[in-house]
């Protein structure tokens, strides 16, 4: 039979041949490649064409196919007799494959069903075996368009199955060997035959099934899925084939609707499993196409090229990519690609970016075509803001016209609208259409085939108005209508024509006769021709007006989706369907048959990316479904692998979302999660585990931000493997493997598991019973292969690069927080695998374990600081074995990478506050000092750190160790290794000083201030070391970095010390700060000295805080006092230096002194003053002098107490008995004139806390305390400007002289004090001797005021100032005159200062008549008492001038002298008053000497 057909078939290709009178021979054409395959039993009968020898010259195909050939094909010629033979022969087989068949159920022994399937076996042999010319030739291309396309448009939708088998066959091989000059018809075939059948709901199974078959074997080619994506996904006019096949299959691997398709559940599950096996190979073609891309960490080239291991195979691991290519033998990839075409298609260069422009564009355009068919002027809208649509009419009705996709109805709606805009549309739209040359209908049907009419009658009413225009304007020549209303009117009568007959609403269908009436008068009153209205009736009637077949089957299979009832009726409806499809794709094929559309060959590994990210939403839910609904293992498996290539890709091109997505599935999948309960762990759940640990294995490069769902499952799968393997622990160390514990009972270990949903397991006998069955299913977790899978995440890190190790790090960092956060059962897993990380990846470039280091740290951070002594134990045990171990590599000069790597040490030793973890913190320090000291370097300051921290504890054991380990650092190590400690040098010291300050431990404070001083030493010994160290001080001069990084930080810390302890540390301190000072002083600059002395008035200035009275006073007496005196010592010793820059400090500092209400803090302030002046005076400048006296001005200034003569007690009222003086208690209180200074001011100035204080007011006597200290301050400030002046104890000494030769009446000899020139008087100007005169005068003048008002002192003492006594300033009265005159007097006689004699002469004539004058005036026998030694001086002084200067005086002191002689004087005044008158008689002449009573002296 077959061979009858294949004569038939030559027979037939002959006749044509003679019909076309062949009379020229062809050229040969060597190798011609077009032979086809015998079939079985018809050997003899084959087409042979290879190997033809060259027997005639070249036949124009013009000669040969005058009804078969376009115009565009005449110039194609064949160069062969044999070509022309081939082309023949072809287009017979593809025309006999469109025979139709009979009608009724086909027979498969009829001779049409036979000669259909040998001539499409015929076809798809020619194709398999195509040679170069047949692939390229424009002629035989043409062919294939013009006949076999069209052909395969009919049988492709075929209910017989060896029909549509063998067309699905020859699709395929036009898709591997022709594709690139069949892209439109490729893309008729997929939209309109393969996509249709997947997802209408009547196809049956078979044609699914074969339908899917061959997508299995396109999806299995890498070109080929990129070159669908390229050509059509991103092609403005064509359809998303990709992603509308992608959804398909997707829908079919999740098995939706499987009952309707009327299918067995056997065969839902193959097709599901097919389904998905395309969705895989489609994912495996884009890993595939991108491996390049690719950087395995375990050093595999690619996901493609990975040959797993037996074991890896075993677990499911490893993608199976080897032969995707060789699976499916008629896809050659290396002729889809193009190679070798050269036919007349133009190329499009693959520009990826391009290409993602292209489908951006498209995609806004679908979304604003899916507007538009809502609503038309959003739609609209849309499309303008986004640039992809003109804003003028004539651009609206193009689009209009063009867009296939927008819905007629719409469109009518729209251009029917009575708006302005939309009517220009209409007219644009309209205009756009050309009607020349058509009749009145055609024009009617072309006008209404491109939208639908809409119902409103005013709508319709103005588009046949404009209809009417435009066809008359288009045809111009025509005299049938006499105007355009004609045409209107018989427009509008034939749509109501067509309503009326063909509407199924209407049973009385109108006539002939009823229409031609209807029409009648409506041609300017006049009537159309019966005929043409009766032809007009009858080809309505015969073919309705309505829209394209495309858009008409587009809407209809869109919105309807009509019920099956039963078998029956669903293969009704299908062949229905297949016939309105067939119909729709032979159309299709037919319209596009000489069209050229360029085709693009994908090379780029680019296009993955969109592609992915078009179709990995379906993918996931196939994926997810697959897992979740179907316990198959088959299904699980490819599933798995579906998911375990998506995350490749989107680890490949850095898409997050989508890569945390697939990771986040596969984690829930696991049943490790919180989520889930590991009761119903199957072996899709373990196959499961073991994809997520190869993921992690293969793709941690990629992984970023997902490793945070993979740790946490592998923290899970820990438990899990415990639950496996029976071990109940109490989960307190590392993996279930390494750690030992006892077996708990199941109530204990209820809130361990509780995570695993197993908190409900643990209890009775049927529940253990249960748990063991679960022990079973999760046992497999167990396994050595998944253990050591998880073992070779955490040892391949290392192989991670720089970003994925830190990711890596900080998610097992986060999940290690998770797992310590239980408070009764924390568990270390995570915790123990960050130590052995850390362990892996120390020998990375440091930038890069820096960065990793940053991560762990502040988690040991945490950790160390953790409330379970157990956790932190072992965090702290680790950070000392990983420390031991990164300072074993040591550390180059200026760098800080020990510092961050032992910075947590420090933090746990701040935060946490375990007796315990402190303890333990400290020994590990101790350790690496005692062991790794030659290699610290940055690592210093945080070991002072944590050892500053300890020093400050109430721990003995704690403060003891660290203090020993410091000590040894400070003796030894320094001595060793002190260049290497200099950056952390002024950390040691600060350490020191916190020890010191620990009042809990005095030894060791002392010891601490020792060793300070010690580390002077150092800084002394080695100043060209600390000279020459940079490191972060390159704004410091090389010269000043001994004393930024050597004696500021010593001195600083002790000034801390002083200001911080107890009395005795303090003393110590500062007796050791003052003895630095001294001993290394002469190598400081002078600006040092400024910086030190602005430490050292931090001494005093501790005291201008708010403190308790008592304390305050205390510090006052002891510290500020015993610095105050070592400041002057230290000034003394470094003069030079210092008194340029330091001496108005100083100065001030004294003034404050001597301003505080401390006396003996105020006693000090003015010894020092004159400490200071005597022992540098001699080397005063003028200006110096100058500063010095105006210092002592202002101390007078402000210390005379004022507030004596003005107090008044609250409310009191003037009392005139107040004015009697009561002389007894007055000279009870002049009874001790005659005590030194100190002595006089410990005795007349009662302490205010003495008894008699008790009584009154607390504000009086702190009042009455501070004045108390300003006249104890005044009488000081006199004598020590006594003291400056003449030398301390030298006018004592003189008095005393004096008062011997007075009583010898011997007054006229000399007296010569030895320390009488030893006084700073002949270093200061007589100008600095009058401001201290001044001084003098104006203290004398305040205390006689004072001691003159007796009501006042009365007041002040029955308010409780002074005690039992009233109160007086007699002293002060008294020795500042004395000091007064003794000045005036030595510059009297002063040769030297013979200019200031005159003024001289008169203040001293000025004060010394005031002072007699005053003594006159005395009543109280005590206060003349008093002045006995002042009037001595006066008049012993007097006396020793000159008779010039004599007579002066005499005149002036005569009347006082006289009247002073009434009183009863003491014998030694008695005896210089005679010398007085008897000197006054001498020199007035009134006596001659000879009449003197006494020899001259």
């Amino acid at each position: 039979m077959v061979q009858g057909i294949l004569e038939d078939v030559v027979e037939s290709a002959v006749k044509v041949a003679e019909e076309k009178q062949v009379t020229e021979p062809a050229k040969a054409l060597p190798a011609l490649e077009t032979a086809d395959t015998p079939l079985s039993g018809s050997s003899n009968e084959n087409v042979q064409t290879n190997g033809i020898s060259d027997d005639g010259q070249s036949v124009s195909s013009t000669d040969n196919l005058e009804t078969d050939v376009s115009g565009h094909q005449a110039a194609a010629r064949f160069s062969h007799v044999l070509q022309k033979d081939a082309f023949l022969v072809f287009r017979s087989l593809c025309k006999l494959s469109m025979k139709p068949l009979g009608e009724g159920p086909p027979d498969p022994k009829s001779h049409e069903l036979r000669s259909k399937v040998v001539s499409l076996q015929l076809l798809l042999s020619v194709l398999q075996n195509a040679g170069l010319v047949f692939r390229t030739h424009e002629m035989f291309i043409n062919a294939i368009k013009q006949y076999l396309c069209v052909a395969l448009s009919k049988n492709g939708v075929s209910s017989v199955p060896d029909v549509f088998e063998l067309s699905l066959a020859i699709f395929l091989t036009l898709l591997s060997n022709f594709k690139t000059h069949l892209k439109m018809q490729i893309e008729v075939f997929f939209k309109e035959i393969f996509l249709n059948i997947l997802e209408t709901s009547s196809s049956s199974f078979e044609h699914k099934w074969m339908v899917i078959q061959t997508l299995t074997r396109i999806c299995a080619d890498a070109q080929c899925v990129v070159d669908i994506y390229v050509n059509y996904d991103c092609d403005l006019n064509a359809a998303n084939i990709f992603e509308r096949l992608v959804n398909d299959l997707s829908k079919i691997a999740q098995g939706r609707s499987g009952h309707e398709l009327g299918m067995t559940p056997l065969q839902e599950l193959s097709l599901r499993k097919k389904g998905l096996e395309c969705l895989v190979s489609i994912l495996k073609c884009m890993v595939e196409w991108s491996k390049d891309l690719y950087v395995n960490p375990n050093h595999q080239t690619g996901l493609g090229s990975y040959k797993p291991s037996e074991q890896e195979m075993a677990e499911g691991k490893g993608l199976d990519t080897g032969g995707r290519r060789s699976s499916v033998s008629s896809l050659d990839s290396t002729v889809s690609s193009g190679v070798g075409s050269v036919g007349t298609q133009t190329a499009v260069p693959d520009d990826p970016e391009q290409f993602e422009v292209i489908k951006q564009q498209k995609e806004i355009i679908e979304h604003g075509i899916e507007l538009f068919n809502k609503k038309p002027k959003r739609g609209i809208q849309y499309l303008q803001e986004q640039g992809m649509l003109g804003s003028t009419a004539e651009d609206l009705a193009q689009f209009l016209h063009q867009e296939e996709r927008l819905c007629s109805t719409q469109v009518g709606e729209f251009l029917g609208e009575s708006s302005k805009f939309n009517k220009e549309v209409m007219y644009a739209y309209v205009d756009q259409l050309d009607f020349c040359g058509k009749d009145f209908v055609s024009a009617l049907r072309i006008f209404l085939e491109g939208f639908r009419l809409p119902g409103e009658a005013q709508k319709i009413d103005r588009l046949m108005e404009k209809f009417a225009a435009r066809y008359i304007e288009c045809n111009q020549r025509q005299t049938l209508f006499a105007s355009a209303d004609t045409a209107y009117v018989l427009a509008y009568s034939i749509i109501m024509l067509t309503t009326d007959l063909h509407s199924p609403q209407v049973k009385n269908k109108m006539t002939k006769e009823q229409y031609i009436k209807m029409n009648r008068g409506i041609n300017d009153s006049k009537d159309l021709p019966e005929e043409y209205l009766s032809t007009i009736y009858e080809e309505i009637e015969g073919k309705k007006i309505a829209m394209k077949e495309t858009k008409e089957y587009a809407i209809t299979t869109k919105c309807s989706k009509p019920s099956v009832a039963n078998e029956k009726q669903r293969r009704l409806l299908y062949n229905l369907e297949m016939e309105q499809m067939a119909k729709t794709a032979k159309a299709l094929m037919e319209a596009v048959s000489h069209a050229k559309a360029p085709f693009t060959s994908a090379t780029h590994l680019d296009h993955v990316r969109p592609m992915f990210k078009l179709v990995w939403t379906p993918l996931l839910a196939a994926y997810s479904v697959g897992l979740q609904n179907c316990d198959d293992t088959e299904v699980a498996s490819l599933c798995l692998e579906g998911i375990r290539c998506a995350i490749r890709i989107a680890c490949i091109f850095g898409m997050q979302l989508e890569r945390d997505a697939y990771v986040q599935a596969l984690a829930r999948f696991s049943l490790l999660t919180a989520s889930s309960s590991i009761t119903e762990m199957k072996q899709k759940n373990i196959d499961t585990i073991k994809t997520l640990i190869t993921v992690a294995h293969t793709d941690g490069n990629y992984l970023g931000n997902s490793w945070h769902e993979i740790l946490k499952c592998i923290s899970q799968l820990e438990l899990a493997q415990l639950i496996g393997t029976g071990v109940k622990t109490r989960y307190l160390s590392g993996s279930g493997r390494e750690r030992e514990g006892t077996i708990k009972s199941y109530a204990s270990a209820g809130e361990e598991f509780m995570s695993l949903g197993l908190g409900n397991l643990v209890g009775s006998g049927a529940e253990k019973r249960h748990m063991a069955s679960i022990q079973e299913s999760v046992g497999e977790t167990s396994s050595q292969s998944v253990v050591v899978a998880v073992d070779r995440i955490f040892t391949g890190s290392t192989r991670l690069d720089g970003n994925a190790i830190v990711d890596f790090v900080r998610w097992l960092c986060a999940v290690s927080m998770d797992e310590l956060a239980s408070p009764h059962h924390p568990r270390m897993f995570s915790l123990q695998k960050i130590v052995e990380i850390s362990y892996y990846n120390m020998n990375r470039i440091r930038l890069q374990w820096s960065r990793i280091w940053h991560v762990i740290g502040d988690h040991f951070n945490k950790v160390g600081c953790n409330p379970n002594e157990d956790v932190a134990i072992f965090a702290v045990d680790s950070l000392r074995q990983l420390s031991m171990k990164f300072l074993e590599k040591g550390e180059l000069a200026n760098f800080r990478f020990q510092k961050d790597f032992l910075r947590p040490f420090e933090h746990i030793m701040k935060k946490n506050r375990s007796p315990t973890i402190r303890d333990m913190v400290i020994r590990c320090i101790a350790q690496m000092v005692n062991s790794q000291a030659g290699n610290i370097r940055s690592g210093w300051k945080n070991i002072f750190a944590v050892f500053h921290q300890a020093a400050s504890d109430h721990d003995g054991n704690i403060v003891e160790l660290a203090f020993q380990t410091t000590a040894h650092i400070v003796t030894n190590i320094f001595q060793q290794h002190f260049p290497a400690a200099i950056d952390s040098f002024q950390d040691a010291v600060k350490c020191l000083s916190e020890f010191a300050c620990n009042v809990a431990f005095p030894d060791t404070s002392m010891e601490a201030i020792r060793l300070i001083r010690y580390c002077a030493k150092y800084v002394s010994e080695r100043p060209q070391v600390l000279r020459e160290y940079t490191s972060d001080d390159m704004n410091v001069a090389p010269g000043d970095r001994v004393w930024v990084r050597g004696w500021f930080p010593i001195l600083f810390e002790l000034s801390c010390i002083i200001n911080r302890c107890k009395l005795d540390v303090r003393t110590r301190g500062l007796t050791v700060m003052f003895e630095i000072m001294k001993s290394y002083g002469h190598t400081f600059e002078k600006h040092w000295w400024q910086d030190l002395f602005r430490i050292v008035f931090r001494i005093f200035d501790n005291m201008k805080l708010p403190e308790q009275q008592t304390e305050k006073s205390e510090w006052m007496t002891t510290t500020c006092n015993h610095a105050l005196y070592a400041i002057c010592d230290v000034f003394t010793q470094f003069y030079e230096a210092l008194h340029e820059i330091l001496l108005p400090d100083i100065l001030a500092q004294l003034h404050w002194c001597v301003k505080q209400d401390n006396e003996q803090l105020a006693r000090s302030g003015t010894n020092c003053l004159e400490n200071l002046v005597i022992l540098n005076g001699q080397k005063f400048s003028p200006e110096v002098w100058g500063q010095t006296c105006n210092c002592m001005l202002e101390i007078f200034k402000t210390t005379i107490p004022h507030v004596l003569l003005t107090w008044k007690p609250v409310g009191m009222e003037e009392d005139s008995s107040e004015k009697h003086l009561d002389l007894d208690l007055d000279r009870q209180s002049l009874s001790s004139m005659d005590k030194n200074a100190s002595e006089r001011g410990q005795s007349q100035y009662s302490n205010p806390t003495d008894e008699s204080w008790k009584g009154g007011p607390y504000a009086n006597q702190k009042l009455f305390a501070g004045l108390l200290i300003k006249c104890v301050v005044q009488l000081e400030l006199i004598q020590t400007i006594d003291n400056i002046v003449f030398y301390p104890a030298t006018s004592k000494k003189e008095d005393a002289e004096h008062m011997a030769a007075a009583q010898r009446d011997t007054l006229d000899a000399d007296i010569h004090i030895d320390t009488e020139d030893q006084g700073m008087y002949k270093y200061m100007s007589s100008h600095h001797l009058f401001k201290l005169l001044d001084c003098l005068q104006e203290s004398h003048s305040f205390s006689k005021a004072f001691n003159s008002n007796y009501e006042q002192r009365t007041v002040l003492w029955r308010a409780g100032f002074k005690g039992k006594s009233k109160p007086n300033l007699l002293k002060q009265e008294t020795s500042s005159l004395a000091c007064c005159l003794r000045i005036l007097f030595r510059m009297y006689v002063d040769e030297s200062r013979r200019e200031a004699w005159a003024a001289v002469q008169q203040r001293l004539l000025s004060v010394c008549s005031e002072a007699l004058a005053y003594f006159i005036t005395v009543n109280s026998e005590s206060h003349r008492e008093a002045w006995t030694n002042l009037l001595l001086l006066l008049l012993t002084k007097t006396l020793k001038i000159s008779d010039d200067k004599f007579r002066a005086h005499a005149c002036t002191y005569y009347p006082f002298l006289c009247e002073i002689m009434q009183f009863d004087l003491i014998p030694e005044l008695r005896a210089v008053l005679r010398r007085f008158f008897l000197r006054i008689g001498l020199v007035f002449n009134i006596c001659s000497p000879q009449e003197q009573p006494l020899p001259a002296c």
